[in-house]
């Protein structure tokens, strides 16, 4: 597939640059890190995406990760649709709020109560309000790598598109209002350890990506979350797990579930809306009775609980409840990862792949990725030509080196089997 069977997408970019910003709406979208410019979707189907000159590819990106379920799920679809029959919003209370509020907290171990939003940035900015808030406190922690939305405290270091354009920090953002804001190197447990030693009254929250997947996927290492768990239970720090990305994706319960530690607080978002715009935050209810209007701590949003986006999460919690696609969607993103390490390794490439659940990243760095000063010596400019080479064969991946890949319970062997065969091309090519 050339960039001429793609002449109408190319046409559309040129048209959206003059109207939006660098001609998307998320720099994670820009193709800047990869060069060329954005295919422009036209509709999705279950492992499939479609491109408005008609090229289908398979997609392991998922809209950064909801559609766990893939594209146009029926029974998904036949709730937004049976919510649509009664209207779109309402500005006040439903009962699919109550409904998919009841239903996170059964499957969430940290979650006795939760706040739903339309965003992760506005879980993460809520969620560092209210943490400050209980405890009185003013600093918080974050790690280097790690992306908890573009929440001016937390835009210090972080990853995903910051990541990949090379800037970390953003202009725009005072001073004071990171000057707080404590950056720690991802999986050292020493660093951690001295600062709360130094710190520890002072520290509202430690907040991170339990897996993170903005620097590519990086796993903690053994005995990490562990020590944050137990420094935070030790100094009265509200410790925060991001579970945006890996919240219903590495396991019913999330990430917390999945290593077998509890937050006080998380933040969760994508595979609760089945691909709508939820975000939310919850956890236990000393705390989030600490938001108004029970306490004090101000938190609003005029589309908050939007009923579409409601109905749309309750159908994909309860499929994935029903259902339990978890064993087998594991298996199948594993033998896929053994394909594309095979196919690394016979074309000589450094390399390293780290995986959970469904999310994967293949990384060209022969060291193993667990900290953000690792992944910045990835090969950005060898996996640019490993995406156009699997772009061309119908591969859709993330545009960055830096971004996680997703796999669906739609993705047949067959998807499989061609997206190694393409890899294996690709990687021979680029050596």
């Amino acid at each position: 597939m050339s960039t001429s069977r793609r002449s109408h997408s190319e046409k559309e970019f040129q048209r959206a640059l003059k109207v939006i910003p660098g001609g998307v709406n998320s720099p994670a979208r820009a193709f800047g890190a990869v060069g060329g410019h954005p295919v422009i979707i036209d509709r999705g189907e279950g492992q499939y995406l479609y491109d408005i000159d008609g090229n289908r590819y398979i997609d392991y990106v998922g809209s950064w990760g909801p559609h766990i379920l893939g594209h146009r799920h029926p029974r998904v679809m036949a709730s937004i649709e049976e919510a649509l029959k009664k209207g779109t919003s309402f500005g006040a209370p439903t009962l699919l709020e109550t409904e998919l509020a009841e239903l996170v907290a059964d499957l969430v171990p940290c979650v006795e109560k939760i706040r739903m939003v339309n965003s992760g940035t506005e879980a993460g900015m809520s969620v560092i309000r209210l943490a400050r808030g209980f405890t009185g406190r003013d600093k918080i922690i974050k790690f280097a790598g790690c992306y908890h939305g573009h929440v001016d405290s937390l835009l210090v270091q972080a990853g995903s598109g910051a990541l990949t354009l090379g800037t970390p920090s953003s202009p725009g953002i005072p001073k004071g209002c990171t000057a707080d804001t404590i950056v720690l190197e991802y999986n050292d447990v020493d660093q951690i350890k001295d600062t709360f030693a130094k710190l520890g009254d002072q520290i509202a929250c430690v907040i991170l990506e339990p897996v993170v997947g903005n620097m590519g996927v990086v796993l903690p290492e053994p005995g990490f979350l562990e020590t944050i768990r137990e420094l935070c239970t030790q100094h009265g720090t509200v410790f925060i797990m991001d579970e945006v990305m890996t919240g219903f994706r590495v396991a019913l319960g999330g990430a917390q579930l999945r290593f077998g530690v509890t937050p006080d607080l998380c933040m969760l978002g994508k595979v609760i809306g089945g691909g709508m715009p939820v975000g939310a935050y919850g956890g236990k209810s000393e705390i989030m009775d600490t938001i108004s209007p029970v306490g004090t701590v101000y938190q609003a949003g005029t589309l908050s609980g939007n009923p579409i986006a409601m109905a749309s999460g309750i159908a994909t919690l309860e499929c994935l409840r029903e259902t339990n696609p978890y064993p087998q969607l594991e298996a199948k993103t594993q033998r896929l990862t053994q394909g594309l390490i095979s196919a690394a390794t016979k074309a000589g490439l450094p390399h390293t792949l780290a995986e959970c659940g469904s999310m994967f990243t293949l990384f060209f760095n022969p060291e193993k990725v667990t900290s953000y000063a690792i992944s910045a010596r990835n090969d950005t400019e060898r996996f640019a030509r490993y995406f156009q080479g699997m772009l061309d064969r119908g591969i859709y991946l993330p545009c960055s080196q830096f971004e996680a890949n997703f796999t669906s319970t739609m993705l047949t062997e067959e998807d499989i089997v061609h997206t190694i065969q393409a890899a294996e091309e690709v990687l021979q090519e680029i050596t």
